[in-house]
């Protein structure tokens, strides 16, 4: 593993924990994947678009984790 990530990943564990509370390595994964595709979605909606045709499970579990992020993110803002 090279000296970035590493460092990415410290990165991406301490946004997590922020956002969510925690630093659980599986809600770690979510949370790239919410965020990559939120980035996606902005800067390339047709590209989203067009893979929300293509894969529509994936887009139902893309649902569910960013349901699932509001939903501690909201939790977390309250403690």
């Amino acid at each position: 593993m090279s000296e970035l990530d590493q460092q990415f990943d410290a990165l991406l564990s301490k946004y997590t924990e922020l956002l969510l509370g925690t630093t659980d390595d599986s809600l770690q994964q979510k949370v790239m994947k919410w965020a990559l595709y939120t980035h996606i979605s902005k800067s390339m909606p047709n590209l989203s678009r067009h893979w929300n045709e293509t894969y529509p499970e994936g887009k139902k579990e893309m649902i569910s984790i960013i349901s699932e992020i509001k939903a501690l993110n909201e939790e977390n803002r309250k403690k």
